[in-house]
Formats: C-alpha cells, structure tokens, sequence
C-alpha cells in the first residue's frame, strides 16, 4: 500500500514485511480449526474484498487528517491500526437485503469503526458530509455521529457504552419475530467499565440475543492505559457471563473474519450472546488533537511493535505471498512471477479505491460550498406532531 508521510504513523512510513510477524499472521490462522475451515473456504473475490474494505478504511481516515491539516475541520476520530477489527467482523455478516427491505445483519459502529459504515453500503461522500455537516449528510448537518437504518448501521452514541443498550433492543426484536439476523456492536476497553456494558451484557445473556459484542481492546481510554483502569483478561469475561466468547487477533482481518462467523452463527442458532475481545492498538490520539498526547502515554517500543502489525501491510504481504494467483484465481506454484502479478493485482484495486475517494471527498465539499444547513432547519424533526384526531380528543 502507498504509505503517505504527511498522515501515517512514522512506524507505517517505512514499512517492511516482517518474517516472524507475517508467520504469526499464518499461524493465527491454522491454529484453531474451526476458524481455518472458515478461511479456507473464502473465495478469492472475498479475500480481495477484505484487502479493499482495508484501504477504503484507511484512507477515508486519511482524507479526514487532511482536512485537519488544511483547517478544513477541527479534528477527526480515526481508527488507523485497528481497521481489520472493523472490516473482518463486518464482512462476515450478512448485508444482503431482507424482506422487509432492510440490511439482513446490523451493526453499532463506535465513530472509529467508521469502515462498518462503508462497508455496510453507506456512499463515502455522506459519510465526509457528515464531519461537514452539511444539509445533504446522513443527519442533515445536526452531528457527525451518522448511520443508515435501512443499510443495517446504527448511528455511534456520543456516550460510549450507551450503543450496547440500544443494540440489545435490536436483538431482541429479532429474538421475538423468530427472524435469523445478528446485531453486532463494538465497545472501547474503557468503555467496559460503564455501568450500561454490565447491565446490557446480562440482559443478553439471561434472554440469549442474537448479539454479538466485540471489546476492541486497544489499550487506552482517551489518554488512560489499559493497566490504569484494568485488572485481569478480558477473556474471562464471557464465562462470567455464562455465554460463549474468545479472543481473536485484532490486527488480523482473516482470523477477525472468521472468529465473528462462528459467533453469527451461534447467534442464529439461539446461543447468543457472544462476547469477542479484539487485541489491537491505536497508532495515534484518541482524535488528530492529542496524537502528541498519546505518545507520551506509551513506551515508543509499543509504537514499534504494533508498527509492524499494520494489518493492511501484513494482510497484503500474506496474498502476494501465497499461492493463489489473484489475476487468474486458481492456485499455483509460488515464483516471483506470481508475486509481481499479486502485486499488480492489489495495486490496481487500491488505485480504484483512491479514486473513490478522492471523488467522494470532491462531492463532500462542494457540499460544504453549496448546501449548508438553512437556520431554521435546527428546530425540524426535534418534536412529534400529534395527528389532528388525537388532538382534538386530547381537547375534549
């Protein structure tokens, strides 16, 4: 992947394959049985959909940390470094339309998940427009928290924590309409610690949700490390609740992939809820203001050893590397020759997504230039309107 020095993490800007880091990556993967069954059934057209899901995330946050630095806004919440905890679970789901014209699946992105939001069927342009907030973005100027109900996104909840509640309702409508669709939510390691992650998590599991709760475990709250407000593993956790969960590598997008499809598939078998850990790290602040901030509150060999866990990079280094031929889609013999085809293969994709972007980006602020918020529009869809027969009743 172009690395962009104005944007990326320093650890990001020179990066290389490591050896033992790209084995980890494989090993991930054939270490639990089921979830390789689940990886090795992946068609190619899925594994390049996961690469592209990965850039297309990266770089709508790139396009965001531009605008920071051009004074276009004032800051942005990014995910850099924890993409694939947010693209494999999403993938894994079902986002075909049901019948009743909705997304089958649903998820509950946190503001950093924005690339469940993309990858959910939301135009990148309304997704910029919504740090705009312009007339035509998904909340019509009011907030940058946006979503799509009818594309299965539920809008991220300023008070983080307070999506749990409002995804387990989401749960449970499907629980008493008998219908086979997921709920999936992501919540901060700090986040935890909110009383609503306690309260939700039993109600889940006393009711058996069809809710999935990944804990993007990324070290840090705001500028509180993990050992600050933390004691134990995160692991014991689902135990404790007496439903099933593991862990899964959060910078892994396959191993990501997979662990989440075991747990749709509990779900849909009416042994929900499942609780995963993602173990990640976030490669900057806890928004483009504090990124300073944030390495101060680590040792720079954390920033190194998860620097070369760029799980774009990573996951890229395993498809050149393979042998599957991503031109042709048929397994063959390694050679250089198949490495430079992977190559060009993934290039060519990124190049497109590029271009997506950098067209969405050109249609966000021309919306900025052209159709704000009118000031009267501040008061609309604030208050409901009692029909006119009710009104009178009221009356009499």
């Amino acid at each position: 992947m172009i690395r962009y020095p104005a944007f990326d993490p320093p650890e990001y800007l020179d990066w290389k394959p490591d050896t033992e880091v790209v084995d980890d990556f494989t090993r991930t993967i054939e270490t639990d049985s089921l979830r390789n069954t689940i990886v090795r059934s992946l068609e190619p057209a899925q594994l390049l959909a996961l690469y592209e899901g990965l850039v297309r995330n990266r770089l709508h946050d790139i396009a965001l940390k531009r605008w920071v630095k051009q004074g276009v806004i004032s800051k942005a919440w990014l995910g850099t470094g924890e993409e694939a905890a947010t693209i494999g679970p999403v993938h894994s789901l079902d986002r075909s339309v049901a019948s009743d014209g909705l997304s089958t699946d649903f998820v509950a992105p946190m503001i950093r998940n924005a690339g469940a939001c993309h990858e959910m069927g939301m135009p990148l342009a309304d997704m910029l427009r919504g740090y705009l907030g312009t007339a035509d973005s998904p909340t019509r100027g009011r907030d940058l928290h946006i979503g799509d109900f009818k594309r299965g996104v539920l809008a991220p909840i300023s008070q983080v924590g307070d999506a749990m509640a409002v995804t387990a309702g989401l749960a449970l409508s499907f629980k008493l309409k008998r219908e086979a669709r997921v709920a999936l939510t992501w919540i901060g390691d700090g986040s935890t610690k909110s009383g609503v992650f306690h309260e939700t998590m039993n109600l889940a599991a006393v009711q058996r949700l069809p809710m999935i709760v990944i804990i993007q475990n990324n070290k840090v709250a705001l500028g509180t490390r993990l050992d600050q407000h933390h004691r134990g593993s995160f692991s014991d956790w689902p135990a404790c609740y007496g439903i099933e969960g593991s862990t899964f590598d959060g910078n892994n997008v396959l191993d990501a992939y997979a662990a989440t499809k075991l747990a749709a598939a509990a779900c849909r078998e009416g042994k929900g809820p499942v609780l995963l850990i993602a173990d990640t790290f976030r490669m900057g602040g806890h928004a483009t203001h504090d990124e300073r901030e944030a390495r101060a509150t680590f040792d720079a060999q954390l920033f190194s050893y998860w620097g070369k866990r760029d799980p774009i990079g990573v996951y890229e280094t395993f498809l050149i590397e393979g042998t599957l031929d991503l031109e042709s889609k048929r397994g063959v013999k390694r050679t250089d020759a198949l490495r430079e085809r992977n190559a060009g293969v993934l290039s060519s994709l990124e190049q497109r997504v590029i271009d997506e972007v950098d067209q969405a980006t050109l249609q966000a602020l021309e919306s900025g230039r052209t159709n704000m918020p009118r000031a009267e529009s501040a008061a609309e869809g604030v208050y409901a309107e009692a029909p006119v027969e009710a009104a009178s009743i009221a009356v009499s």
